[in-house]
């Protein structure tokens, strides 16, 4: 019997018409458990000792992105950070907040930060990503 997450999981990679490969399943399960950005690391840590080498991490994240169920939420530290899609648009992904102190990442969905416009004449703006920096709750923050 299937957990409703790992019915998610299939139905996801089905309707980009993606093969429900082991390594893909684990990889997208961890990103649909998380609920918030993840590197190649921490995904590789959450799926423990079966986890798939370095190389297929990617390859699965590469083929994820490419299929448009996740997207690079931002780098950080040399380090890319993924998500799924799914609350973001076209134009825009939701902004980001990362505490300084304890490195932890928070999806900000509720806020709305307008489209940016260029001052520049020729140059256009497609895509827009924010991400906020400050202290969390737990580190000092004050919230």
């Amino acid at each position: 019997m299937k957990s409703v997450a790992g019915k998610k999981v299939e139905q996801l990679l089905s309707k980009v018409n993606l093969r429900r490969t082991g390594a893909r399943m684990s990889v997208l399960s961890v990103l649909v458990d998380a609920g918030k950005p993840q590197s190649a690391r921490q995904i590789a840590s959450r799926l423990g000792p079966d986890c798939p080498d370095k190389v297929t991490i990617y390859r699965v994240l590469e083929t994820l992105v490419g299929a448009g169920l996740v997207h690079r939420a931002f780098l950080q530290k040399r380090s890319c950070y993924y998500e799924r899609s799914d609350r973001c648009t076209e134009s825009q992904c939701h902004p980001h907040f990362t505490c300084v102190k304890c490195g932890g990442t928070y999806c900000l969905t509720e806020v709305t930060i307008p489209m940016a416009e260029s001052p520049y004449k020729g140059f256009t703006i497609r895509h827009q990503q924010v991400r906020l920096e400050g202290l969390c709750p737990a580190c000092g923050g004050g919230f």
